[in-house]
């Protein structure tokens, strides 16, 4: 069996809990494995990519994917068939959590298909994994050949009841506090961390806390947390980069696999695409009803790619491709470049004019309306409305041992809030699944 490679340091001013990554025994066919270790929580995560373009692809397709095991916790299924189910919500977001900092990190021509994947090994009921795990995929692809402009580091901060800012957080430590933060970020050439991500929101504790005299969370925590979060995360990613060079020097330099660039469109035809329609592109994003906008849109987008692709074809099929092909290719590639150019418009006037899409200034809001008690036999029902968004509300209040049983990895066995969101396809006036 090969030797591991390990490295380590400890978590915040906390000497006796450690956060490790350890790779060279487990999962050696994959392109970059990598065991991770926060206290006594164990995740193995793995890094693989595909030596080929899948034929049409027009998006860069990153999936992640965690695997939570029972046994991690010492438990067993609870189901009928004592199997492992899907994965729970808190895998889900985990894998959200994951995608966000990695995703823009990954050259823009690289479509190769890439497969994250986390299967926690052990919980220790102590320490959560998700963050270890936006850390652990980052080394994964580090130690790998994909291309990957990384490392990328995450920490956890939750706010305490006394108004300090704790680094990697146990569950009780979440608990017990009233607010958490995480933030993931890189680390720039002058040794400053760029902020890639921040996700956050208060705890369950938080109103009693704050009836008990606890101090809020107010734009100077939020700063005070960003800012302290820039230590963490670069600790996290020189520990990282520790075991990239240890793989190196025992291992030799991975490099990079090769890859085929894939473009969305050439600068030739995006050129031509803003000479024939960039006047008309800025017009028409200065339309404030989001339907007529969109109506005009559509229709010069259509005009272009008629009097654009013929050409291209034209091109194409004298240098010998199919004229069936040729067609979609243009036209893809047209449309492509039209999109691109309305975003550049638009993010234009903002940035130059202060203007958004609609008319409004920066600090402008839509119209705001506010109405409940729209369904009579609900508990409770609000619709909120802002602009053209409408978000309908419905509560529905039960016993307490109307709760739902949690079975888990994680200490949470009982949840009596739940809150489910569905987005029909009628809500962007368009057609489609049901889901």
């Amino acid at each position: 069996m090969a030797t591991a490679i390990r490295v380590e340091a400890p978590v915040g001013d906390d000497d006796a809990k450690t956060i490790s990554f350890e790779t060279g025994k487990l999962a050696p066919l994959a392109g970059g494995a990598v065991l991770c270790g926060l206290g006594e929580t164990r995740i193995l995560m793995t890094a693989t990519a595909a030596g080929h373009v899948r034929e049409g692809i027009d998006f860069f397709p990153l999936t992640v994917d965690i695997e939570e095991r029972m046994y991690a916790a010492g438990k067993i299924p609870g189901s009928f068939f004592r199997r492992e189910g899907r994965a729970p919500e808190s895998a889900i977001l985990t894998c959200r959590l994951i995608d966000r900092p990695l995703r823009p990190s990954f050259p823009s021509d690289f479509r190769n298909e890439v497969h994250i994947v986390g299967t926690v090994f052990g919980a220790d009921q102590v320490n959560p994994y998700d963050v270890l795990a936006i850390n652990g995929a980052s080394a994964a692809l580090m130690i790998s050949d994909i291309p990957f402009g990384g490392p990328i580091g995450a920490v956890r901060l939750a706010y305490s009841a006394t108004g300090e800012w704790i680094p990697h957080p146990t569950y009780e430590e979440g608990d017990a506090s009233t607010f958490e933060i995480v933030v993931a970020g890189r680390k720039l050439d002058n040794g400053d961390v760029a902020v890639m991500m921040v996700e956050a929101g208060g705890t369950e504790a938080a109103w009693n806390l704050y009836q008990e005299g606890a101090p809020k969370v107010d734009e100077a925590a939020l700063a005070t947390a960003l800012n302290e979060s820039k230590r963490w995360i670069s600790d996290v990613i020189d520990l990282q980069q520790q075991l990239a060079d240890a793989v190196i020097a025992e291992q030799g330099e991975p490099g990079v696999m090769s890859y085929t660039p894939q473009v969305d469109y050439s600068d030739e035809i995006y050129a031509e695409v803003q000479n024939l329609g960039g006047q008309r592109v800025g017009e028409i994003m200065q339309i404030a009803d989001k339907t007529e906008r969109q109506a005009a849109e559509g229709a010069l987008r259509s005009e272009l790619v008629e009097r654009i692709v013929p050409g291209l074809v034209e091109a194409a099929v004298e240098a010998g491709e199919p004229a069936e092909e040729a067609t979609a290719l243009a036209t893809k590639h047209v449309k492509s470049a039209f999109r691109s150019l309305s975003k550049a418009t638009v993010r234009s006037r903002i940035v130059n004019e202060g203007a958004r899409i609609d008319g409004r200034g920066l600090r402008d809001l839509r119209q705001v309306s506010a109405e409940v008690k729209v369904i009579p036999t609900a508990h409770g029902t609000g619709l909120f409305q802002r602009g053209e968004t409408q978000v309908l509300n419905v509560a529905t209040l039960g016993m307490a041992k109307m709760d739902q049983m949690i079975d888990g990895i994680d200490p949470v066995t009982r949840k009596r809030y739940l809150h489910h969101y569905n987005f029909p396809p009628f809500s962007t006036g368009e057609p489609g699944f049901m889901r």
